[in-house]
């Protein structure tokens, strides 16, 4: 798993590149520790690379989404594939975020 995070016109924007699973989360939560510090900011996490995500991942975005909501920021997530879209409509996930 690769996570990249640059920003980009005013925005922090996270690449996400392979495999989201138990084993990748610890070291993907870390990679995405630098979006919390998002004060006006908002989040883009880039998924078009991202090949599968587990309930372990889910709970990393969520964790992105609570931090960014409690500093007034927005969380989109762009390029979405159609087997992660999946995961996202299964698990209710799909309502809570905005889609690029």
């Amino acid at each position: 798993m690769k996570t990249t995070i640059q920003e980009q016109d005013g925005n922090l924007v996270a690449f996400l590149e392979g495999i989201l699973d138990t084993a990748a989360a610890m070291e993907t939560q870390k990679a995405m520790s630098p979006l919390n510090d998002c004060e006006g900011k908002d989040i883009i996490i880039d998924c078009t690379k991202l090949e599968y995500i587990s309930s372990s991942g889910l709970r990393i975005f969520l964790d992105v989404l609570k931090n960014a909501e409690d500093k007034g920021s927005h969380v989109y997530i762009k390029g979405i594939t159609d087997d992660v879209r999946a995961v996202f409509a299964i698990t209710g996930f799909i309502n809570l975020f905005e889609f690029k």
